[in-house]
């Protein structure tokens, strides 16, 4: 009666032991805490916890189990090519860990953001973004024609635009592209733009990678910088990026390297 009552003790114990393990796979164990750590990961990229979740992420886990044992048993982890990328995974885990616990323990500030909103709008004051058309053409002599016929006001320029230019974004809509600050386009096209006073038309064509363009400024306007709410996100990450450059230059500056 004695051994009965320890061994129906010894299988109470056991029980809740074994309860802690999903599975096991050629008597190696896949523990409970190890299938939440994994569902927890993929609910911080984005995933749903659940039942369905849950099950997929066993059999993975499974599966992984059997292919690692077969690798073992065939000595793959002893591979010189093998041994290097384990090592640099490990590396790549390490460092994305250390950065993300860093910001963690840094996080961009409310005051942070003002400040460097204040700074960037202020940057931004007093400069202008314009309404431009333009005909792209393929050879400088087809745009001299054409723009000989503008300058006499022989054809309208949304016209001939529409039957000459090259651009599809713009051609159908008489050459139109929209308001843009300068920057946006390519040095050439950018200077031309930046010349030009609200209604004029270049004086001559003006070559870019994409061919010879007759450009007309039709308006200008100060550039109308969006309100903070708008931006936060890209300021955010911004000084995110930034708070680990500075922290990456510092750990490198203090290292000792020969």
């Amino acid at each position: 009666m004695k051994r009965i009552i320890l061994l129906a003790a010894a299988c109470a114990i056991a029980v809740p032991a074994f309860a802690q393990n999903v599975a096991t796979v050629n008597g190696k164990a896949i523990s409970q805490k190890s299938l939440d750590q994994f569902v927890k990961l993929l609910v911080s990229q984005g995933a749903t916890d659940s039942p369905q979740l849950r099950e997929q992420v066993k059999q993975e886990m499974i599966n992984r189990q059997v292919f690692v044992q077969a690798a073992e048993k065939a000595g793959i982890a002893k591979q010189d090519d093998v041994q290097t990328e384990l090592e640099l995974a490990r590396q790549g885990i390490l460092v994305r860990a250390l950065m993300a616990d860093y910001l963690q323990k840094h996080k961009v500030t409310d005051q942070q953001i003002q400040t460097e909103y204040n700074k960037v709008k202020q940057e931004q004051a007093g400069k202008l973004e314009y309404k431009v058309r333009h005909i792209l053409v393929a050879d400088e002599k087809t745009a001299n024609d054409l723009l000989a016929q503008i300058k006499g006001n022989k054809a309208k320029f949304e016209d001939l635009a529409k039957k000459n230019s090259k651009d599809p974004g713009s051609a159908d809509k008489g050459g139109e592209l929209g308001w843009a600050p300068a920057t946006n386009y390519v040095p050439p096209f950018a200077q031309a733009v930046t010349s030009l006073k609200k209604g004029d038309v270049s004086d001559k064509p003006v070559q870019t990678q994409y061919g010879w363009h007759i450009i007309q400024v039709e308006d200008t306007r100060p550039v109308e910088f969006p309100p903070l709410d708008q931006v936060r996100p890209q300021l955010e990450e911004m000084l995110r990026q930034q708070t680990l450059a500075d922290y990456q230059k510092s750990l490198r500056d203090q290292a000792k390297i020969q």
